[in-house]
């Protein structure tokens, strides 16, 4: 049975996923639902009630193994398996994606980069050459791509969600302010750095 986890809880998981490999680093193989509350800011109520909509990963008087669960997180995330993604768009952003390190560590496998700009066509970013869009549909079937980031701005991505689509992405980092309408079966997660920024600024103002 499928797993129905909240999205508030959801939204959460990467963080616990972070922390809980942080302690493996340091050798740490069990913890409590107090130390990770005092670790990440959280309460102690709210990490049990999290744990709890996951599944029956702590023990009373011995807590969370650490380990274990950092396992299941990485299982309801899906990252314990490898996705394939190409970035379209070779500015600054698209070169920080690609010049990520730690995405190969989550099972984010970086296999193309594409841009309209033909002054840029060949030229090789962390060993990934960058190829025109015309070669965008052939790449992400025989490479079986799952997942596009979009970087290029909104007036140079005429028609790209849908030669998206077609092609069999099932997924889109959306950082180019497109708006994007597709089917059911695609998700897309948009990100606006200077939406984030404003949110940043309006909490500061108001401290």
């Amino acid at each position: 049975m499928e797993l129905r986890i909240p999205k508030a809880v959801f939204d959460r998981l990467p963080r616990y996923y972070r922390y809980l490999g942080d302690l493996m680093d340091l050798g740490i193989n069990r913890t409590s639902s107090y130390d990770l509350a005092e670790r990440m800011s959280y309460s102690a109520t709210l990490i049990r009630h999290d744990m709890s909509t996951l599944g029956d990963f702590g023990r009373l008087g011995y807590g969370y193994d650490v380990p274990y669960l950092h396992t299941k997180i990485s299982e309801i995330l899906g990252i314990n398996r490898c996705h394939n993604i190409i970035v379209i768009g070779s500015g600054n952003l698209g070169h920080a994606i690609v010049n990520h390190s730690n995405f190969a560590q989550y099972g984010f496998v970086m296999k193309g980069m594409f841009d309209v700009d033909p002054r840029l066509i060949g030229m090789v970013i962390r060993g990934i050459e960058i190829q025109p869009l015309d070669r965008l549909e052939t790449f992400i079937q025989e490479q079986d791509i799952q997942i596009a980031a979009v970087t290029i701005p909104k007036n140079k991505a005429d028609n790209l969600v849908d030669r998206l689509v077609r092609a069999g992405i099932k997924g889109i980092w959306n950082f180019s302010h497109l708006e994007v309408n597709v089917p059911e079966n695609v998700v897309v997660e948009d990100v606006h750095l200077s939406e984030s920024l404003m949110k940043l600024l309006y909490q500061m103002n108001h401290r």
